[in-house]
């Protein structure tokens, strides 16, 4: 039998000459991140895993050899009677573990008896993993990004969201995050990411965008819940110019009783969260926000909320910014039609900045 093939790098270019990209460490592992794309095939589960290297520690390495054989043979098999037995004779899979040892070697093994043209890759998930740091932490954002900025409750993550259906390119890190920012901002019965999988889902967001086109990313802080946006995209986010997105505090109030729906029915989840806020309201203050938490007055906490920290926290980032402004939308109402028409002037005011840099370089 031939040796296996050999994959070096982690490079999108690379990896795209597979048919299919197979995952085989344990689904817990395979949670906490994996390539993009990359189905979970593992040839130890997370018990399995856990039973044997408990047994090669404290007990014995020949002992924990053949259990784990035995596990890893059944894997096998059953993949090859499920998830693989409609591939074809041309199929060409990259398999891969933790360090592109004994787990992928013994899946690619088995999968080229059965005369799949099948590789490694080198390093397994930690070949990836550097690249992704390179690519995150190293290199340069080579991006035309445009920040759409605004007040909280200025209805951006909507904007955004219909500039991508009017075909403008985005990023929507709070999607990939989880998380719709600030103390507020968790997402109901969906827990954030680890940041190495925000990371990974990231970098396949920017490999789908065409550098020549620009980019427009909602102006976050570096984090977004729990997770930090990496270096390469921040530092290009803080030069950025940005479009402001302006509206009444009473309207944003609205709106974010509407949008925060989720979270405005968790009594006890506002109280505590209260209780953590950034800043050091008066024992006067503090007891009248509760009293509106208790009513059910959640437009006049937004509104109270905003104007003690959220609004001024806002001001003092922009003083302190270097982004020029493209322009400035005052919206009345941040109703769907309001949104609409907003998104539509954004796109002529993109389109019209690509135009006049087009104009200048001939």
């Amino acid at each position: 039998m031939k040796p296996l093939q050999v994959l070096k790098s982690a490079d999108p270019a690379a990896l795209a000459a597979y048919d299919q990209i197979i995952d085989v460490r344990s689904p817990g592992e395979f949670a906490q991140d994996h390539l993009p794309g990359a189905i979970n095939l593992p040839v130890l589960d997370d018990a399995q895993r856990a039973e044997v290297g408990t047994i090669y520690v404290q007990k014995s390495r020949l002992r924990a050899n053949r259990i784990g054989a035995a596990h890893v043979a059944r894997n096998i098999a059953h993949h090859l009677e499920t998830s693989l037995a409609d591939r074809p004779e041309d199929f060409k899979p990259l398999v891969y573990c933790w360090r592109g040892g004994q787990r992928s070697n013994a899946m690619a093994t088995i999968l080229q008896r059965v005369g799949w043209r099948t590789a490694v890759l080198e390093g397994g998930y930690k070949t990836y993993r550097r690249w992704v740091q390179a690519r995150l932490y190293d290199a340069p954002c080579d991006l035309d990004l445009v920040l759409l900025d605004g007040d909280t409750g200025s209805a951006k993550t909507a904007i955004l969201n219909d500039l991508a259906r009017l075909g403008v390119q985005t990023i929507d890190l709070e999607g990939l995050a989880c998380h719709r920012g600030s103390l507020f901002g968790a997402v109901s019965g969906q827990p954030q990411p680890g940041q190495k999988l925000f990371e990974s889902q990231l970098i396949a967001a920017l490999d789908g965008l065409d550098p020549a086109r620009p980019v427009v990313v909602e102006a976050e802080s570096s984090k977004i819940g729990n997770r930090v946006v990496p270096p390469m995209l921040w530092e290009a986010m803080r030069r950025a110019p940005r479009i402001e997105v302006t509206a009444p505090l009473p309207e944003r109030a609205r709106y974010l009783v509407e949008a925060y729906g989720d979270i405005g029915h968790q009594r006890e989840a506002l109280l505590a969260i209260l209780e953590r806020l950034p800043i050091h309201p008066s024992q006067k203050r503090l007891a009248a926000w509760r009293e509106m938490v208790e009513a059910g007055a959640l437009a006049d906490l937004a509104e109270a909320l905003m104007a003690a920290h959220y609004d001024l926290a806002y001001a003092r980032e922009r003083r302190k910014s270097q982004h020029a402004t493209l322009a400035s939308l005052a919206l009345d109402r941040l109703n769907p039609a309001a949104l609409d028409r907003a998104a539509a002037r954004i796109v002529e005011i993109i389109t019209a900045r690509v135009c006049s840099r087009v104009a200048g370089e001939t």
